[in-house]
């Protein structure tokens, strides 16, 4: 219990102190995982409202496919942005691999497979912010894929999730119970205001 009291205690010291590490891996966050959303948006939101609006040949093999997306453990998704990006990979020669570049592809693949499943559910219904709402949260908690092509480079690639992982790993709980409390606040105030505007747009 003091372990938790602690964490919690430091991460609003962190906070009020706008620790310079920890700020630069909250705007990295923000950037990365944003920028992944909206990317996302182009590729899920316009893919799966025609698939959902659209009759086919094959539609339910494409449907089936999108739906085992869902379940892809993001970790997969890393692996192969990785392979593809890997320098003899078919896009070595871009050379973003452990880049945050790279992050935000592999996050952008993340949030589509979620934003498509969700338009396909609700055939095209649900309001454009709730996949929205369900990219972001995928993306600004995931933590394999960003590990794999993003290397957890300190100052560059590290973002709230890798840190927290890498400080658990050392046994620092407390700077760790920071980060993922910062990590929770942040998904939760950002939510509350994507929610805000989902509602007062619900039609009366």
């Amino acid at each position: 219990m003091d372990l938790i009291l602690e964490g919690i205690k430091k991460a609003f010291l962190l906070l009020f102190t706008l620790d310079a590490e920890v700020f630069n891996i909250t705007l990295l966050s923000l950037r990365v995982s944003g920028t992944a959303t909206l990317l996302s948006l182009f590729i899920g939101i316009s893919t799966g409202t025609a698939v959902a609006l659209s009759q086919f040949p094959g539609r339910k093999f494409v449907v089936s496919l999108i739906n085992t997306g869902m379940g892809l453990p993001p970790v997969v998704v890393g692996l192969f942005v990785t392979i593809f990006l890997w320098r003899n990979g078919p896009l070595g020669f871009l050379g973003i691999l452990y880049t945050p570049a790279a992050m935000i592809l592999a996050q952008a693949l993340v949030a589509t497979r979620i934003e498509m499943v969700w338009i396909l559910v609700k055939e095209a219904k649900l309001p454009l912010l709730a996949g929205v709402m369900a990219g972001f949260g995928g993306v600004i908690s995931e933590v394999g894929a960003s590990i794999m092509v993003g290397g957890n480079i300190k100052g560059y690639s590290r973002v709230l999730t890798t840190a927290t992982v890498m400080e658990t790993s050392r046994g620092n709980f407390e700077v760790a119970i920071a980060l993922g409390i910062i990590l929770l606040l942040l998904a939760y105030f950002i939510n509350l205001i994507l929610t805000h505007i989902q509602q007062r747009e619900r039609p009366r």
